[in-house]
């Protein structure tokens, strides 16, 4: 019985450092990370990013990319308290790289808010930046959210030039799914992506100067 009992407590502690040491590899602040996936987005789809109605397919993918790299501008900014997620290199590797493709949606969204805003057209674009990144802070969900930015950062850089946007199309959901407190995979395996405890993109929820207003939408 005795020797039954100790092969017994020999399996269970194998198996404890196995859940604990094997998605270490995988993962820079978790044991298991959650998942955050999501599906691939075109950019008009609701919780991605700020609405721009009457957009063009090309401006919707230059809005789809200025908020990933919106995103992964607040995650360098963010995250440096773990060193190893890179996110500042990262960030930085991504502007170099894909620099013409980041200017191309630049341009891009400098004419769509041209188009459809006339002479107020730079108070606007520059008030849809503010709730761009205003859209990407957290406090409690920053575990997640960090790893997702490192990831989805790596991602980025091992695109061809002229590619990026696929990465913003596949993980963009990924990256604001990122944004919800989830606990360890290890102990937490039953929480679930809730869209409510993101920040709330509406226009009704911002004032004329783009700063969120709680009152309006909790």
């Amino acid at each position: 019985m005795a020797t039954r009992s100790r092969r017994l407590a020999a399996a269970a502690l194998a198996a404890i450092t196995l859940a604990y040491a094997a998605p270490a590899s995988a993962s820079y602040l978790y044991w298991v990370k959650p998942s955050f996936a999501g599906e691939p987005v075109r950019g008009d789809e609701p919780g991605i990013g700020i609405a721009i109605p009457k957009a063009t397919p090309k401006e919707l993918q230059a809005h789809l990319l200025w908020n990933m790299r919106a995103g992964l501008n607040v995650a360098a900014l963010q995250c440096q308290f773990s060193p190893s997620l890179m996110t500042v290199r990262n960030y930085n590797d991504i502007l170099r790289h894909h620099s013409q493709e980041l200017n191309d949606a630049y341009t891009a969204m400098n004419g769509y808010f041209k188009r459809t805003a006339g002479k107020t057209w730079q108070r606007q674009f520059d008030q849809y930046t503010t709730k761009t990144y205003n859209g990407f802070s957290t406090l409690h969900a920053q575990y997640g959210f960090c790893e997702t930015a490192a990831a989805i950062g790596r991602d980025a850089i091992g695109r061809r030039k002229g590619d990026l946007h696929t990465t913003a199309e596949t993980r963009m959901r990924e990256f604001r799914n990122s944004l919800v407190p989830m606990g360890d995979g290890l102990f937490a395996s039953h929480n679930t992506i809730a869209a409510r405890q993101l920040v709330n993109l509406a226009p009704q929820c911002w004032d004329k100067k783009g700063r969120y207003v709680s009152k309006k939408c909790g």
